[in-house]
């Protein structure tokens, strides 16, 4: 599954991407997050917890940053395991551009899910992910917002 898209942040793209790099941040606006920390300073650990439809999990899983070049783009990928539930696994290109006191975030996304969780049919899959996807960009959005903001 394949997701594109873009959110305009109220802030300067070098305040955007201090906050891209904050896992605090970033563990309050992905849904379900419970443990994110950094590893190193390219790779995080997580813990998420999402129901996709009648089926729940927790995924346990690293989260790594590549390609990176500061404070214009970076390439994130992870993989988490779920048990029973299956796998999900994918990553995103994250690009900031500048417009004037104002930074759009742009990203293109890949996602993939395996076991019991590919068995729900890849239209509520897809779905939950984008509805997954709108509300992290759109908490990101806020918090760094209102971060800039005080």
């Amino acid at each position: 599954m394949d997701m594109t898209g873009e959110e305009r942040i109220n802030a300067p793209r070098d305040a955007v991407w201090a906050a891209l790099n904050d896992p605090d941040i970033l563990k309050r606006c992905i849904p379900g997050c419970q443990v994110l920390e950094m590893t190193s300073p390219t790779e995080l650990a997580a813990t998420v917890k999402i129901k996709i439809g009648p089926v729940s999990a927790t995924f346990n899983g690293e989260v790594t940053l590549s390609n990176i070049n500061a404070p214009e783009s970076y390439t994130i990928s992870g993989e988490g395991k779920g048990g029973i539930a299956g796998f999900a696994k994918g990553g995103a290109d994250v690009v900031l551009k500048e417009d004037g006191s104002e930074t759009i975030l742009q990203y293109a996304a890949k996602a993939q899910v395996g076991g019991k969780l590919a068995q729900l049919g890849a239209r509520l899959v897809d779905s939950t992910s984008q509805k997954l996807a709108q509300q992290f960009f759109a908490d990101f959005n806020a918090a760094v917002s209102e971060k800039e903001a005080i």
